[in-house]
Parts: structure tokens; sequence; C-alpha cells
């Protein structure tokens, strides 16, 4: 498969779309609006990564981990395995072209009909989402290439280990449906892809070209169809002008350390998709809400970890092989992440339970963060000096282990109910938090809990909860499936967005922002107690025809070339860059004098950054040969960057130049 990113100099200063991220939803909106025969752009924070560049050793794992945390950013900001650890729940996201269906189990499975009766769905939805989202489904399913594993898979271990976990609660183990190749074979985009290897090593990437990621459907056929691509790009703000476009401005994140007096630039579309996750969507629309945006008050409220639960039987009675093979061939096959589940109804609502698998690369790691877990706050039974002894003896053989002993008789399990979906993304001091008190604390995670700790004993194990609760971080708990923070609503006042996905301008009525679009979990007014992505792909593939007949764009004759760009849209050139940042504080109280208007603005909390950026290329031809240098922004102003943060003056008088 051909690289499909370009470098930043060949994007073009304007597009019809520009869609932000590349997961579900940015995958979707791509491919769907490119194949309308619109100039597409897309901007992704991570790197382009193909199968064999996945980390399949703790060295290379490590690497490819990076963390928020409220104190500050570690490791690389292009770092696959994404952490962010906010001050009550921790959430993992992909970062990489692709975006989290790169390091998810890539579980193909359809929300509840019952979901959809909710009042928080928008009236379009409520009471018949499943029913509209029916033809959507189908066609997500058609590309993402989802399918049932092979009737061998039963005989795994794990899925034997939890049939038994299965009878104990009163219930039975049904398939799982996968977004997972079983056979060699072309995809429905055009890529070869090759058989599953049941190595078991999904969630740090699929390096045997067997996994149905966004990277082998939607964007491969996006950039056949004339969109252009560009990694590690992180979109900060969007902003409306006055011709009606949208201003983004962005961060190259691959110059950015060298050089950061190069670290904002812009790009002018007709249309924006964010689709940068339920975290990176928020962000980027609560930023641009400092910079003066109009947006609904709801904007980061009503955020959920879908009711998500990690938990694990330690030291069963029995080998679960639930370690990937990491870089040792498959003799003994693990299986794909997850295979296969448990369905409960309880009168609290659904309970899906799932068993997982450890990559190879992290195989290690947890064997000795599970028998630290059992010895600080296992469950088996097991009392006083008994307990103590048989802890420490697992501790000990775990950590020297990777797929024997303790670690090679432990299940992971992935649960999945629902939640209350009170939480709150919020920036603080330019950085995304999760505000969510006592969220470990819901009776609903005690019932999980209770209801795996069944599932363990069943299996003669010590009942391991989610480890993050001794975490040096502090957070209390980990969700791999955040939703929420741009909730869809019937106005302004129920939701951030409307059923097109369409953001709402201003905090009430129904007037929306014309071409600016959220179309990824960030949406998803609800938790869905089962995994997302197929709902979340539905939504995209929705949200994309409604905006392809309400702007009625016609596809492009069959056999036509990829689409041209728009006039605006040149070719990138050989020129100078100059950006100037001036930053300080500002005060509408004091006109005459700037530095007491600078100590009444700090006073008052009022800080303000202006971003000046301005372009001169030399064009390649013609002009270039004549020593011709114009100003690219000759059609119209040049990105003059103005970002009032969180200050109480939303009128901001004329600013004097200087540093």
């Amino acid at each position: 498969m051909e690289r499909m990113a370009r470098p930043t100099h060949e994007m073009h200063e304007h597009y019809d779309v520009v869609v932000v991220g590349s997961g579900y939803g940015g995958g979707i909106a791509a491919s769907r609006l490119a194949r309308a025969g619109r100039s597409v752009c897309v901007l992704e924070r991570g790197k382009e990564l193909h199968p064999g560049e996945y980390p399949d050793s703790p060295a290379s794992a490590l690497r490819q981990v990076q963390a928020q945390t409220r104190r500050g950013h570690v490791g690389s900001p292009t770092a696959l395995i994404d952490f962010n650890l906010g001050s009550d729940i921790g959430v993992v996201r992909g970062c990489g072209l692709g975006g989290t269906s790169l390091i998810n189990a890539n579980v193909a499975k359809r929300a509840e009909p019952e979901i959809f009766d909710d009042d928080r769905w928008p009236s379009e939805l409520r009471g018949n989402g499943a029913d509209v989202l029916e033809p959507y489904y189908a066609r997500a399913e058609t590309m993402l290439g989802s399918q049932y594993a092979p009737v061998s898979i039963p005989e795994l271990p794990k899925v034997r280990a939890l049939e038994a976990s299965a009878a104990a609660l009163g219930a039975t183990v049904e398939p799982a449906k996968l977004n997972v190749t079983f056979a060699d074979g072309t995809n429905a985009a055009g890529i070869e892809q090759r058989a599953c290897s049941l190595c078991g090593d999904c969630v740090t990437g699929c390096n045997h070209w067997a996994k149905n990621t966004v990277l082998m459907n939607y964007l491969p056929d996006a950039h056949r169809h004339g969109a252009h691509i560009f990694t590690e790009i992180q979109a900060r703000t969007v902003r409306k002008r006055p011709d009606g476009t949208w201003l983004i401005e962005y961060v190259d994140l691959s110059v950015a350390r060298r050089r950061p007096w190069r670290r904002t630039r812009f790009v002018t579309a007709d249309v924006v998709v964010l689709a940068a996750g339920s975290l990176g969507s928020t962000e980027i629309l609560l930023r641009s809400r400092y910079a003066g945006l109009d947006v609904s008050e709801r904007l980061g409220l009503s955020f959920t970890g879908n009711g998500d639960v990690v938990a694990f039987a330690f030291d069963t009675d029995r080998s679960v092989r639930g370690i990937g093979t990491g870089r040792e061939p498959v003799t003994d096959p693990v299986g794909t992440c997850i295979n296969a589940m448990i369905e409960l109804d309880t009168a609290e609502g659904p309970v899906l339970i799932q068993e997982g698998a450890i990559p190879g690369a992290l195989g290690r790691a947890a064997g000795g963060v599970w028998g630290l877990s059992a010895l600080a706050f296992g469950r088996d039974g097991s009392r006083g000096l008994e307990r103590v002894l048989k802890r420490l003896g697992q501790l000990v053989e775990a950590a020297f282990s990777t797929r024997r002993g303790p670690t090679d008789r432990t299940l992971t399990y992935l649960v999945m109910s629902v939640d209350d979906d009170s939480g709150e993304l919020v920036l603080e001091d330019d950085r995304l938090n999760i505000r969510w008190p006592n969220v470990s604390q819901r009776p609903v995670f005690d019932r999980l809990n209770e209801t795996v700790r069944q599932a363990s004993a069943a299996l003669g194990g010590t009942f391991v909860p989610n480890p993050i609760w001794a975490s040096p971080f502090g957070s209390t708990l980990l969700t791999v499936q955040p939703l929420g923070g741009c909730d869809m609503g019937d106005d302004a006042r129920s939701g951030v967005v409307n059923h097109k996905g369409q953001v709402f301008a201003g905090r009430t009525g129904t007037r929306v922002h014309d071409g600016l679009y959220v179309a990824d979990g960030a949406i998803v007014p609800r938790p869905l107690g089962a995994n997302p992505s197929l709902t979340i792909s539905a939504l995209a593939e929705r949200i994309c025809e409604l905006m392809i007949e309400d702007s009625r764009w016609e596809p492009p004759p069959p056999g036509s070339p990829p689409p041209a760009q728009s006039s605006s849209a040149r070719r990138a050139t050989m020129g100078l860059t100059f950006n100037d940042r001036l930053h300080g504080h500002i005060s509408t109280r004091v006109t005459g004098d700037y530095d007491q208007g600078e100590v009444i603005g700090r006073d008052e909390g009022s800080p303000i950054d202006v971003v000046v950026n301005d372009r001169l290329r030399r064009r390649r031809a013609g002009a270039a040969q004549r020593g011709d240098v114009r100003s690219p922004h000759r059609h119209g102003p040049r990105p003059i960057t103005l970002i009032a943060a969180a200050g109480r003056h939303r009128h901001v008088p004329a600013i004097r130049r200087g540093r």
C-alpha cells in the first residue's frame, strides 16, 4: 500500500473541505466528500504507520506512549498510544493516521434499539434511531469488512474461559463481529490484506495486514479520490472569516520542536469537519470559543466513558493464553483481542462482557502490574498471612514470566455498561482536563465489579479491578471508549450540534454555523453500553450524506480524474513564512497608557495572544524567472489571529503592534 501523507509544504491555502482527524469519523468524511468531487484536506496529529511499523517489543512500545497530565505532557506528541490522565478519569486513544481504529479491538457491534428511546437524542433519531441508521450501519460494515470469526475461534483457551464465566452468571457466550480479515484478499477499497495470524497483538497496531483499521479502507479511498492527507498536524482553533470561509489554525509538529517560530500556521476552507474524537473535537471548540466562536453552553458537558471497566481474573485454574506473541512466531494461537462476549440484561441497563488479550509488547509489564494489583487489592477469599504469602509468590512468578505461570493464567475482562455521563471537559492552562468527581464511586461501577468478581471466581482466580486505581498519576478510572462533549440535540439548549452534526451558533435556538460540523464520538449524547465505533461510523456516514444533499454536491462522472482544487487552492511554492506572536494582558478601562493597561489587565485576569502570519512565495513558473515575488494574500487579508484567553472582556480595542 502506498504512503498517503504529503509533506506539509504541499498544503494548499484553501480547500473546499478540511477534515480534522482521521479515525472513524474523519476517515469516513474524507472518503465520502472526496467522492462527491470536493477538494479535501485531512489534518492528523499522529504519524502514518503501516503494518510492520507498530511496536512489538517493550522498548518500541515505550517509545510509542505519550501522556497528558495536569502537570504537563510526557513523551512524543505524535506517539501512537495517547493517555489523557485527567483529575478524575483517564482516557486512552490512538494517535496516528487511522485514529483510535489503530489500537482498538475493532469490534463491530450495533447499539441496541432501546438505546435510542432516550430523550437526549435529537427528535430525528429519538425512538427510531436503529431504523434510521440501518442503511448507514450496513454501509459502514461493508467498507470496514465487518464479519464473524471462523468457527475454530471458540476453541481458543480465553474463549473457553469466558464460557465458564458466563455459566456462573447464568448467561451464554456469543461470537463478536469484528473488523478483521480472516482470508487473504482484496478489501472494499481495493487494498490487499492478509489473513489474521491470531497473534493477539491487535491493540498495539496490527503488523500482519489483517486488522481492518480506517487506514486500510476509508483513507485509501479518500486518497484515491484526490484527498490531500497531512500528518503531524495539530489543529488548534477554527474561526469564521468575513468572507464566510473558515480559518483553521494548526501547529506543524514535525518542525515545532526544531523551529518553534514556525509553530502556528493556517489553512482556509469552505467547510470544516471536526473528527478528532471526543476529546480532540471538544478541545478545539473550547479553544475556539475563547477566541470568539459563539457556541452552546453545553460544550464540554455530558462526557461519558461508556460505562467502561477493565478488570482481570488473575492466576486462574487454567491456561488462558491471553498474552500476544509479539515478535515470536505464532505457535499457540491467542486469537484476536476480542472474540466473544456475554450480554446481560439488568434492571440498570445492558452489560456487555468481552474477553481481551494483552499485546506481547506489554506482556511482561502486565504480569508485574497484575501481581502488584493483586497484592494491593485483589479478592479471592484468602485472608491474613496466607493471603500475603500467596500474593508475594504470585507477584514474583508473574514479574518474571510473560506467557507462562500466573500471567498465562490471567483473563482480561472488557466490560461496558451505562454510566451517568456527567463528566465535563474543560481547558486549564490551555490543556484539556476531564472533571468527574468521585466517578469511580458511582454505583454502576460497584455493580460491574461485583459481576466480574463472580465471573472471576468461577475460574478460581483472584479478582483484580482496574489497576490504574493504584497508579501514581492518581486517576481513579480508565476508559478506552470516550463519548460526548459535543452532544447532538434539538437546539443549543440541549446540545452542541444538531442531528446533521452542524454546530449551533449561540446559546439558544437552532441557528447553526454554516460549514462547521462535528462527526465523531463527541456527538453521541449518552453511553451506548456497547463498543461505539460502528455507531460512530453510521452517524458519520449519515452526516456526510446529508451534507452532500444539502450542499447539492454532485459526484464526478465515473472514470473522471481526481477533483481539481478550487481556484484559490494553489500548489505551495518556494518562499518565506513570517510568524509574529504578541502576548500580554488587556484592559478596556485604560486607553492611553499601555504599561498601566498591562498591569490592570493582569490583575483582572484578561490575557491576550495575537499571532500575525504572513507568507511571501516565489511562483515557480514565469514569475520565478522574472524574479517577481508576490504576497499570496492578494485575494484577501493576511491571517491575523486574535486569541482572548478566558478573559472578562469580549470587546477588544485597537492594539499597538509591539513585542
